[in-house]
C-alpha cells in the first residue's frame, strides 16, 4: 500500500522540505536573529558617584618629635687607685652622696704593712745620716789640722750627700705609702647620685676598674638618637619643647647643647644632647621624655589616605577631567606621611579635581559625578 502525504506537508524521499519551504524557514530565522541584535545593543558606561576634592596647596608647619632620656651633664666613672679586697660598701643604685664621703673600704693590711716598711726604712735613712754628719765633721776637723788625707775627706763627704739621699728617698716612699693606705677608702668626688654599681663586699678589684658611676649635680640633659635624615630639613631653631612620656603635664625647654660629629654605625644615628632648662621635679634621671621641634613650614599639597592608589608600582590618584567628567589615573610622587594624610611632592597640579573616596572601583576613562558637580 502506498503511503499517503497531506497535500500541505510535502516531503522528498530525501526527508527533506521542499525547496520553497526550506527558503521561507531561513528568512524567518534571519529575521528573529535581527530583531535580537537590535534589542541587545551594549549600554552607556553608568557614571559613579564619588567624592573628590580640588588641590589647594597649603603651608604647612611640620613638626619632628622623638623620644629620648634624661642623662646627667656630668658623669663619672668611679675606681679604686690600689687593688685589694672589698671589706664594706656604704651606698647603692640611687643614693645621693656628697663630696668627700666614703662609699667604700678595701682591706689595708697590705697598705698598712707598707706604712710600717716605709716608716722603718725612715729611722733606718735618718740612722745613716747621723753617722756620716759625725764622719763627716771629724774628717773635716782633721783635714783642717793637716791630720788626714784628702781622699779621706771627700769620702766622708761623699758618704754624707749619699745619706741625705737616702733619707729622702725613705720619706718619699713614706708618703706614697701612706697614700695608698687613703686610697683603700673610695669617696666621692663631687655631690650628686650614684648610677651603677659594679662590686660587692668580698669581692678582689683591681686598681683602675670602675665600680661605682656617679651623676654629678649641675644640670641634666635629655638624650635623643637622631636619624641622619632628620638633619636634612631646617628647623626654626635649637630650640626643643619637652615632655615625659609617662606624664604629659610635665613640660621642660631645653635648646641643642652637644650633636656628635659621628654616626652610629650599628643604628645608623647621630647622639643629640639638648640641655633642659629648669627641670621640674619630676623630670629625674632615667625618666623618658618626648622631644618635639618645629620644621620651617612648606607649601605642600596633603590628601586623605583614601586618596592614594597604585598604577603598576607607582603610587597614583583619580582624577577627574572637568570637561569630558570622566576618571584617569595619574602618578604622583608622595613626599611623606602622616596621621591620616599623604603629602604629594610632584604630579598635581593646584586646581585639579582628586578622588579622594570611591576610587577603588573606577575604570581609566568611566565617567563620574561628585558632589557640587554643575552638570
Amino acid at each position: 500500500m502506498k503511503p499517503r502525504y497531506s497535500n500541505h506537508t510535502k516531503i522528498n524521499r530525501a526527508g527533506r522540505l521542499p525547496r520553497p519551504l526550506a527558503g521561507l524557514a531561513i528568512a524567518l530565522v534571519a529575521a528573529a536573529l535581527g530583531g535580537c541584535n537590535d534589542r541587545g545593543d551594549a549600554p552607556s558606561a553608568r557614571a559613579a558617584f564619588v567624592r573628590t576634592e580640588v588641590v589647594r596647596p597649603k603651608d604647612r608647619q611640620a613638626s619632628i618629635t622623638l623620644t629620648g632620656e634624661v642623662q646627667p651633664r656630668f658623669r663619672a666613672d668611679l675606681s679604686f687607685r690600689v687593688s685589694g679586697r672589698v671589706i664594706a660598701r656604704y651606698v647603692e643604685v640611687g643614693t645621693r652622696v656628697k663630696a668627700g664621703e666614703v662609699l667604700a673600704l678595701l682591706d689595708p693590711a697590705e697598705q698598712e704593712a707598707d706604712v710600717d716598711a716605709a716608716t722603718a726604712a725612715v729611722l733606718a735613712a735618718a740612722s745613716q745620716l747621723r753617722v756620716a754628719k759625725a764622719t763627716f765633721e771629724r774628717q773635716k776637723a782633721l783635714i783642717a789640722s793637716g791630720f788626714t788625707t784628702r781622699t779621706t775627706y771627700d769620702q766622708a763627704q761623699e758618704g754624707l750627700r749619699t745619706a741625705e739621699g737616702a733619707l729622702e728617698t725613705a720619706r718619699a716612699l713614706l708618703g706614697t705609702s701612706k697614700d695608698a693606705l687613703g686610697y683603700t677608702g673610695l669617696r666621692a668626688e663631687a655631690d650628686g647620685v650614684v648610677t651603677a654599681r659594679n662590686l660587692e663586699t668580698g669581692q678582689v678589684v683591681q686598681a683602675t676598674q670602675p665600680v661605682f658611676s656617679l651623676a654629678q649635680d649641675g644640670g641634666l640633659d635629655a638624650v635623643f638618637d637622631v636619624y641622619e635624615s632628620i638633619f636634612l630639613g631646617n628647623t626654626d631653631s635649637r630650640d626643643v619643647s619637652l615632655a615625659l612620656v609617662s606624664d604629659a603635664s610635665a613640660t621642660a625647654s631645653g635648646h641643642v647643647r652637644e650633636v656628635s660629629p659621628a654616626v652610629d654605625a650599628r643604628s645608623s644615628t647621630v647622639r643629640v644632647k639638648v640641655a633642659i632648662e629648669d627641670p621640674p621635679a619630676a623630670m629625674t634621671l632615667g625618666s623618658a621624655v618626648a622631644g618635639t621641634v618645629k620644621v620651617e613650614a612648606q607649601r605642600q599639597i596633603a590628601l586623605p589616605w583614601s586618596a592614594l592608589m597604585a598604577a603598576g608600582t607607582r603610587p597614583a590618584v583619580w582624577t577627574v577631567d572637568p570637561a569630558t567628567r570622566t576618571a584617569s589615573l595619574k602618578p604622583v610622587t608622595v613626599g611623606g606621611y602622616e596621621a591620616g594624610e599623604v603629602l604629594i611632592k610632584a604630579g598635581l597640579e593646584p586646581g585639579e579635581r582628586v578622588v579622594v573616596d570611591g576610587g577603588k572601583l573606577l575604570s581609566v576613562g568611566q565617567p563620574v559625578t561628585y558632589e557640587g558637580d554643575p552638570s
